[in-house]
């Protein structure tokens, strides 16, 4: 599917038909057309599922199982709202399993506070070279970010990832979440509330 030329350039929208476009080869079982999309989405789903989780180390396995069920469920897929709307939808099933499945076995993901929230595992400190005060408070200011993020409840973590780290409308999240847009923003309200609080000691400084 090309971009109507009687259009303005827009690189959203131009996304978006490509994607459809993909999908409807994947569709028919064009293996091409799904390394096209896994290669245009991997790294926002893996960082989505990173975030969410908290750590790095589940995430390109849960991001792998996303494209697995975006190739065997092609054949019933519609393009009914965007692809990017029905790939995070798959990816919050697959990480709120992940998320319930963590809760029963705890022990399987000690792990986690290996891992910044930039996505890369802690690296020693050297402590011959002298940070400037603000980098140093700036990455306690991030981590405790993250710390605060994963301590919320998973509707609102996904809902605040989404929109802080994605940059998704509202419309969208609802539909990725199954929500209302009042529902949505809510959720959100909820948790700015509780990050606020979390992070006073941060924002009052």
């Amino acid at each position: 599917m090309s971009p109507d030329p009687s259009l303005p350039p827009n690189p959203e929208r131009d996304a978006a038909a490509q994607d459809l476009a993909w999908m409807a080869r994947v569709k028919q079982g064009d293996e091409t057309a799904l390394q096209a999309l896994i290669e245009a989405h991997q790294h926002r789903i893996i960082g989505t599922v990173a975030k969410m989780l908290g750590d790095s180390g589940d995430a390109e396995d849960i991001a792998q199982q996303v494209f697995i069920r975006v190739w065997k469920s092609a054949a019933r897929y519609e393009p009914t709202a965007k692809f990017t709307t029905w790939l995070f939808k798959i990816t919050r099933n697959l990480v709120f399993n992940e998320l319930r499945r963590r809760k029963r076995h705890p022990a399987q993901s000690l792990d986690a506070a290996a891992f910044h929230d930039d996505d890369r595992p802690m690296q020693v400190a050297d402590h011959t070279v002298k940070a400037p005060d603000t980098s140093v408070l700036d990455e306690e200011m991030q981590a405790a970010i993250q710390r605060a993020i994963d301590e919320l409840p998973e509707t609102q973590r996904m809902a605040v990832i989404l929109r802080r780290y994605d940059d998704i409308p509202y419309e969208e999240i609802g539909e990725i979440l199954d929500l209302s847009v009042p529902a949505v923003k809510s959720v959100l309200f909820r948790a700015r509330t509780e990050l606020r609080e979390k992070l006073k000691r941060y924002l009052d400084a």
